[in-house]
């Protein structure tokens, strides 16, 4: 058999590693960051919220110039911005140039993740897709595995800005075995380029990814909260009617009016919002009923991520023998037995109950990811694999906020109520976690009834 396309794949696959490391690094740089400056630790969620902007609502736009420039071109173009924002964070001054820096960073991610999967996408023979978005998500999140608690010794021995100094060395070093390497690009045409499409998509889906992030912060009620739920109204209703009259639209309709787009979609927002969802909440859990025991939860997420890691590895290739609806099943049905051990949560759970609970919802969230790309992404044509996968790694990458937007609050929410009614913080968070694991539970249900309806991959099942 030819493996050439694994031989092809190594500088694309240096690149998913720099992100997923880059990224494990820099999730305790916002705590950092901000305790340095003497800012209110509030100030976390928009250091993060300005990498997820610039990293999902540009990924269609530079997708679609992947396609045009060609797929190496663009590699090492993200890889230059990458590594020059990670510079720009190790030398921000305070919290505006932070956020630009992190914009930056976010840009390079957005040039970077589409060409990955795109070369996938084409390169990758048909029977092996599943098998290649495994080896991508097992490689981004392995390294995400590891990234916080080194970031953590970095931070410790040599602060924040020692920490970023290390991500910038360490882009560098990756754009340089790159440029060894020489990734294949070929060169495909812009044509009617869609600038204006260009400029609305990321302002569109900025907005919307502001939307939670603005309704925690200020509340669901509050001028800032509205102001961006108006705008974001407005923005859409623009977008719609410019991408309608577009010759050639970045956000092509015959590509995402698809069951084969709609159902996963869908189903990744009921479900693959857990992760982070559950992540937090575990934490907030563990401080309300062990306080003086937080290290467990620390250890609880890292076993999520190595689970998302196994799941990725054992169950996203499985989709390649057998139909993905029924492999999606099933490790959905893994996620609901996770969420469904939240039911046997306690005041005293130890760390055997907690960390089998996000294991097994990380395990099934990491082969459903993998699975979901080989449902969407199969069939895509060369010329449109970059905007295809950067679109759908766009609505994948909204999935996350909207889970924590949903979940946090109704956990939060329902302790905060609890307790005005006179019930122990303790007690009041265990009857909370029970009634959320109930919800998530429904929404797996409602996430397996649609995967019930995806259109055959394999036509010999």
């Amino acid at each position: 058999m030819d493996r050439s396309y694994m031989r092809g794949f190594v500088p694309y696959a240096l690149a998913a590693a720099l992100v997923g490391i880059a990224g494990g690094f820099s999730s305790v740089l916002g705590p950092a960051f901000v305790r340095d400056l003497g800012l209110d630790y509030g100030n976390t969620t928009w250091t993060a919220l300005a990498t997820a902007i610039s990293a999902a609502a540009c990924a269609p736009v530079l997708g679609r110039l992947a396609d045009a420039l060609g797929r190496g071109a663009t590699l090492l173009g993200g890889l230059l911005v990458f590594t020059l924002g990670n510079a720009l964070c190790a030398l921000a001054p305070n919290l505006p140039v932070m956020l630009l820096a992190r914009f930056v960073v976010g840009l390079g991610t957005a040039a970077i993740a589409p060409v990955v999967l795109s070369y996938i996408v084409t390169r990758f023979p048909q029977d092996r897709l599943a098998s290649g978005f495994a080896l991508y998500m097992l490689i981004s999140s392995s390294a995400v595995i590891f990234g916080p608690t080194l970031g953590g010794l970095l931070v410790e021995s040599h602060g924040w800005r020692g920490l970023m100094w290390v991500c910038t060395a360490i882009s560098g070093l990756v754009l340089v075995l790159c440029l060894i390497a020489r990734p294949e690009s070929q060169r495909g045409r812009l044509g009617a380029f869609d600038g204006l499409g260009a400029a609305l998509v990321p302002v569109f889906f900025g907005l919307a990814l502001c939307v939670p992030s603005f309704g925690q912060s200020f509340g669901w009620r509050s001028g800032p909260f509205l102001t961006v739920l108006c705008l974001g109204a407005l923005a859409l209703v623009v977008l719609i009617l410019a991408e309608g009259r577009a010759e050639s639209p970045i956000l092509r309709g015959s590509f995402m009016g698809r069951k084969a787009f709609i159902l996963p979609v869908l189903a990744l927002f009921l479900t693959q919002g857990l992760l982070q969802a559950n992540m937090t909440n575990t934490m907030v859990f563990v401080s309300y009923t062990q306080p003086d025991n937080t290290l467990i939860s620390g250890y609880a997420v890292s076993i999520l991520y190595l689970g998302m890691a196994l799941g990725s590895v054992l169950l996203g290739p499985l989709a390649d023998r057998w139909e993905p609806r029924w492999v999606l099943t099933g490790s959905l049905a893994l996620t609901a037995l996770g969420c469904g051990l939240m039911l046997l949560f306690t005041a005293q759970a130890g760390l055997p109950l907690l960390a089998g609970s996000l294991g097994l919802l990380g395990f099934g969230l990491g082969g459903n990811g993998a699975i979901f790309m080989k449902v969407v992404l199969s069939g895509l044509p060369p010329q449109a694999a970059g905007a295809g996968t950067g679109t759908y790694g766009l609505f994948r990458d909204l999935a996350a906020p909207f889970g924590v937007a949903v979940f946090v609050p109704m956990f939060t929410g329902a302790v905060t109520d609890t307790m005005a009614a006179g019930v122990l913080p303790a007690q009041a968070a265990v009857a909370s976690i029970h009634t959320l694991a109930m919800a998530e539970l429904l929404s797996i249900a409602a996430g397996i009834a649609i995967t019930q309806a995806l259109p055959k991959i394999h036509k010999a099942s």
